[in-house]
């Protein structure tokens, strides 16, 4: 089974920029894609980016794009979620969430998604 870490999250100030890890084992990352979910306090989780399984594309949420880059490495079994030009607004408890088949139309359904990361928190403030 795979199975999910998430590391990388901390305290920034507004402007700054974090680098989010998602390790995976169990599989070989390269057989699913990876998505990366936040959920800010008193709000619904949401899908900020997702990567196909070869990085061959990406997409972004309307709110991130610009500033947020998602990558991954599956030599080392591992995707990343480059955060820079960080608001405010963006403090959450985020997620990777991985899927082997998908769709464009479902690839933010939270109900599609089998394995999942425990969360790492990221807060922007002043």
């Amino acid at each position: 089974q795979l199975q999910l870490v998430e590391s990388g999250g901390g305290l920034v100030q507004p402007g700054g920029s974090l680098r989010l890890s998602c390790a995976a084992s169990g599989s070989t990352l390269d057989s699913y894609a990876i998505v990366w979910f936040r959920q800010a306090p008193g709000k619904e989780r949401e899908g900020v980016s997702l990567i196909s399984s070869r990085g061959g594309s990406t997409y972004y949420a309307d709110s991130v794009k610009g500033r947020f880059t998602i990558s991954r490495d599956n030599a080392k079994n591992t995707a990343y979620l480059q955060m820079n030009s960080l608001k405010p607004e963006d403090t959450a408890v985020y997620y990777c969430a991985a899927r082997a088949f998908w769709t464009v139309q479902t690839m933010y359904d939270m109900t599609r998604y089998r394995y999942w990361g425990q969360g790492t928190q990221v807060t922007v403030s002043s």
